[in-house]
């Protein structure tokens, strides 16, 4: 069975995959290879139901779109849904990243908590709609670290750690961060609704 992922990053593609492989073999997630509509949404579940929505009329087939995430408790929340264009509209993920560094630059660390959310729509092709949420809290670093991940990946320190020997999400295995991102934590919360597709 297919499932189309509301998005063109081929990196949530992978992650999706991996992620759903574990609950549900037999589906497999599929890119999606048409218009990208106008994320106008205010909230995470606004823009995940306006990308899944899209790709199911599209499609015709069950749609997953995720709108996700970083959430600076110091900056009220934000860059939230503003996270991909939080240095302009070029979608610049190496620009974000230094612009949210640079803002937080003398922002002691009992004071950077933050938590990566994300926002999971599931749309059927007979109009069923569905909304879950995983957060993953932790604190931003002062500076990047790691390779892998993407986007502000390399700045975050996730919660539960050892003291002194804390690694930000870029340098975390591809299994670490699959086990215990927002990603999974939201997907978690969608299995049940998978089974019944």
């Amino acid at each position: 069975m297919r499932i189309v992922l509301a998005t063109h990053n081929p990196h949530k593609v992978a992650e999706f995959q991996q992620i759903v492989a574990k609950t549900r073999p037999d589906l497999e997630v599929v890119a999606y290879d048409g218009p990208e509509p106008v994320e106008d949404g205010v909230t995470f579940a606004e823009n995940a139901l306006i990308k899944a929505r899209a790709a199911s009329a599209h499609t015709g087939l069950a749609a997953l779109a995720d709108d996700s995430g970083i959430c600076v408790d110091v900056l009220g929340g934000s860059p939230g849904v503003f996270s991909a264009y939080w240095a302009g509209q070029r979608k610049d993920a190496a620009a974000n990243l230094e612009l949210l560094l640079d803002q937080l630059r003398d922002i002691a660390d009992p004071h950077r908590a933050a938590h990566f959310n994300s926002t999971i729509a599931l749309v059927t092709p007979d109009g069923q709609e569905h909304v879950v949420v995983g957060n993953w809290p932790g604190r931003l670093a002062h500076q990047a670290s790691g390779g892998g991940g993407f986007g502000y990946d390399p700045i975050f320190i996730p919660d539960g750690q050892q003291a002194g020997a804390e690694r930000t999400v870029g340098d975390f295995t591809a299994e670490e961060k699959q086990a215990q991102s927002h990603r999974a934590r939201a997907f978690a919360e969608l299995v049940p609704l998978l089974v019944g597709l």
